[in-house]
């Protein structure tokens, strides 16, 4: 149910055998690469769903991080789910609601079965639902699925709890099993195996999830989209690099639903797909779908391979509105060493030059992702690749603490690196041989206060200050990491400050750690500020360094947050 599973054939169950886990739990391994392992006939999933009784006998939810957020996951369960589709409901919740609101709101609907999506950011939250569910409703049938469930699932606290779990992509196997519960095939229940490891669907039978969208998830939310799964790389932190190997979904179909969303109204798309760019002709497909129907506030999200743009790409992408693409970039490290250690690979020079092009000569917001606490990358390390992407003009750097997830062979450096994880979620490294406790906790408010006055593009004409020529500072991750230390002196928390004190906070550290003068520093800081929405006068302005600048238009295709970097940028 992480994001489901297909067969192109059924199997007779005595095909596969079981094996009894080191926990008890009874196991069913797949013979085969593709399928569920029921043996269910293809009659119980038909393309097209039929009306019948006993509406939400399964009722599809997870716990979102956010609201903003939906279950793309779950979608396409729900639009797999064939002639039991009228019996279902889908509802989703987030990580912020009370664990007894939402369990009292899923009792109120009376399921039979529960089909949660299981991730690293719910999964604590989810367990205490369903010990919760559990105890008020015993005979509630609650199958999982996700990442977090489908890789070591033995042992988890969550898993025992449940009656059924699903590992891998369950498309079309959770329709099976939920058919096979209530008694579909032969008129009265049929027991299924505690576990059951689902294959890599066929995408060209799956059911797209995009008309699930509601009026209210375009309004308010993210709307997900994929033209692809899988990834062709093996970065040992990653779990897309289980994924081997990258599968299309039909292009034309694909496109169709696009146009369905845009018909409706979507105008801000994020892309899924791990490496958008792989596949040449369907990259080109796609950009050019949305730029014949480029309209105002279009906005569309991809994730892109940092070193493969060929000309063609760059032709096309050179065409789009300034504001309407955002690429996500992600680097991880620029240290060679270490990318060999992880098993990435990556072209340095390739993936330069196609860095400063998109800054010199596109409009697309770029986004790049830099990991802390690789295996061998110290402080040092870290702080020169960071430098040597900022040079590089993102407007955004996104710096992530390496997480150990469940499934990843970077457990395999654990010894000889001295990686020791958190044994909660998300599971964060807490120190290395080469990176102590402490040094760790600096980075991580490091990567904080740099997403607060950094990436929220508040701050794009001061920030350079602390950096420039008339500071002594000529790194600007030490300058940056200063005043991460500073703020953490004084006791302030990496959230939750106000914009104008971040504007105060700023203000200070430059003034008394800084040789910037004050009236350069004031009228960056008002630009900033002016540019931020503010009309009032700032705490920090004297009347000797005048009148206020004017604000600046921002870049209206672009979502806030993206616009205001742009409108600093060519």
């Amino acid at each position: 149910m992480s994001r489901t599973g297909n067969s192109s054939d059924t199997f007779p169950i005595r095909r596969f055998e079981g094996r009894i886990s080191r926990n008890g739990v009874w196991v069913v391994d797949l013979p085969m690469p593709m399928g569920c392992p029921l043996g269910f006939p293809a009659r119980l999933v038909p393309p097209v769903p039929r009306p019948l009784a006993m509406p939400q006998d399964i009722l599809l939810s997870t716990l979102n991080a956010r609201y903003l957020h939906a279950a793309f996951g779950l979608r396409y369960l729900m639009a797999n789910l064939g002639q039991l589709r009228p019996r279902a409901a889908l509802v989703e919740f987030d990580i912020n609601q009370s664990v007894s609101e939402i369990a009292e709101s899923i009792l109120e609907r009376n399921p039979r079965i529960l089909g949660l999506g299981i991730y690293i950011w719910n999964v604590r939250p989810t367990t205490e639902l369903i010990a919760i569910l559990k105890r008020l409703r015993p005979d509630l049938v609650v199958i999982l699925g996700g990442p977090e469930v489908s890789h070591e699932p033995e042992g988890q606290e969550i898993v025992t709890l449940a009656d059924h779990v699903i590992t891998g992509e369950a498309d079309l196997c959770f329709a099976e099993v939920c058919g096979r519960l209530l008694g579909e095939a032969s008129g009265a229940p049929r027991p299924v195996p505690k576990i059951l490891h689902a294959g890599l669907p066929d995408l060209a039978r799956l059911e797209l999830p995009y008309d699930l969208y509601d009026e209210r998830d375009i309004a308010h939310r993210v709307i997900y989209v994929e033209a692809s799964r899988g990834c062709p790389f093996t970065c040992e932190f990653c779990l897309s690099s289980l994924d081997i190997p990258v599968r299309q979904f039909p292009l034309d179909r694909f496109l169709g639903a696009m146009q369905r969303l845009l018909d409706r109204g979507v105008l801000r798309f994020k892309f899924v797909d791990r490496t958008f760019n792989l596949h040449l002709p369907t990259s080109l497909a796609i950009l050019r779908f949305f730029l014949e129907r480029m309209r105002p506030g279009l906005f569309v999200h991809f994730e892109l391979v940092p070193d493969r743009l060929p000309e063609a790409l760059r032709e096309l992408i050179a065409q789009f509105p300034r504001g309407s693409l955002q690429f996500e970039v992600g680097l991880q490290t620029l240290n060679l060493e270490v990318e060999e250690r992880i098993s990435r690979r990556q072209n340095h020079a390739r993936m330069e030059d196609n860095l400063r092009w998109l800054r010199d000569h596109s409009g697309v917001h770029v986004h790049a992702d830099l990991i802390v606490g690789l295996p061998g990358e110290d402080i040092e390390s870290f702080g020169e690749g960071f430098d040597r992407l900022l040079a590089l003009g993102p407007q955004e750097i996104q710096v992530g603490i390496l997480k150990r997830l469940r499934g990843t062979p970077i457990v395999r450096h654990d010894v000889e690196w001295g990686m020791v994880y958190s044994p909660n979620p998300p599971y964060e490294v807490l120190q290395t041989r080469v990176l102590d406790f402490p040094t760790l906790g600096r980075l991580k408010r490091f990567a904080a206060f740099w997403d607060l006055f950094a990436n929220s593009g508040r701050f794009s004409t001061t920030l350079p200050l602390l950096w420039s020529a008339a500071n002594p500072q000529s790194s600007a991750f030490k300058a940056f990491l200063a005043f991460s230390d500073e703020l953490h002196r004084q006791g302030v928390k990496t959230s939750g400050i106000a914009l104008t004190r971040q504007f105060e906070l700023l203000w200070d550290h430059a003034v008394r750690c800084t040789r910037i003068p004050p009236g350069v520093i004031a009228e960056a800081l008002a630009t900033d500020y002016v540019r931020s929405g503010r009309n009032d006068r700032p705490s920090w302005w004297s009347e000797e360094f005048g009148r206020l600048p004017s604000g600046r238009s921002s870049v209206a295709s672009a979502p806030a947050r993206q616009a205001r970097h742009l409108s600093e940028t060519r």
